[in-house]
């Protein structure tokens, strides 16, 4: 039996606001046992995976997946952590497999590949072999509202103007991850630390509505900072950050006819 404990989460920010709490509700206990009915949503989003790093919680992403019907799937960047594939655990390939399913003749769910900071490399051939689309950025519309879709690394002008420290950074955290407990403990707290220190969430989320406003999108989404945040009217635009699955608890979006819900996964 299969114990998936999973909360809506909302936060309603003032716009263009300094960071503000994460407003949670209480966290509801859902239990699926075998034979139980999938929950139905029309599109469902997930970024910053990070496959092939040592704090992908792959099981709880495969979980997840498996738990719901749905006929869009967007993977809203960083799906990969590298190049080295050799790093790829078998829970890893998993998910992949999944996915791959997923995009098939038997389930026809139409699987999005936003690209990412990460993605670049092998981004085409990876989306080729799974049957993704790939984009910079995706529009799509649900329920009579434009949503746009795009995993937010071009809004980080700190990343962008100073490839030397990013690059220096990333070998340092991934020396820590080699190095650290099972439960990854300091790896997370660094990488949640260095985005807040650079109060990177509120920066991104600012140029992201800029943007969303300028292609008259009502919503926009994005990852990369791996901070979760839902803010339903920021500067006239709603802004959801999907999270990651590097840390516990992840994150995830649902959208329906009744608008995006947050979720968290234990």
């Amino acid at each position: 039996m299969t114990v998936l404990l999973e909360r809506p989460c909302t936060n309603g920010g003032t716009p263009f606001a300094a960071p503000m709490p994460e407003l949670l509700q209480a966290p509801v206990a859902v239990r699926a046992a075998k034979g139980t009915p999938k929950r139905t949503t029309d599109t469902l989003i997930i970024s910053d995976l990070h496959l092939g790093s040592h704090v992908c919680r792959a099981d709880a992403l495969l979980r997840v997946l498996k738990s719901w019907k749905f006929r869009r799937l967007v993977i809203l960047g960083d799906a990969f952590d590298n190049t080295k594939f050799k790093r790829l655990k078998r829970s890893h390939f998993k998910v992949l497999s999944h996915i791959n399913k997923l995009s098939g003749h038997r389930r026809n769910v139409e699987v999005v590949w936003v690209e990412g900071n990460h993605d670049a490399t092998f981004l085409r051939v990876v989306s080729a072999m799974l049957g993704m689309s790939v984009h910079h950025e995706y529009t799509f519309h649900v329920g009579g509202r434009k949503y746009l879709a795009t995993h937010g690394h071009q809004f980080d002008t700190f990343m962008n103007n100073n490839p030397v420290i990013t690059e220096i950074a990333s070998a340092f955290y991934l020396l820590v991850q080699r190095r650290d407990t099972r439960r990854m403990t300091v790896s997370r707290y660094l990488k949640k630390k260095s985005k807040l220190w650079l109060r990177l969430s509120d920066k991104q989320a600012i140029r992201a509505v800029r943007h969303a406003r300028h292609i008259d999108a009502d919503c926009v989404l994005c990852g990369h900072t791996h901070i979760s945040s839902h803010r339903r009217n920021f500067g006239g635009i709603e802004y959801i950050n999907t999270g990651c699955w590097t840390d516990t608890p992840c994150q995830y979006v649902t959208i329906d006819e009744n608008g995006a819900t947050l979720h968290e996964h234990q």
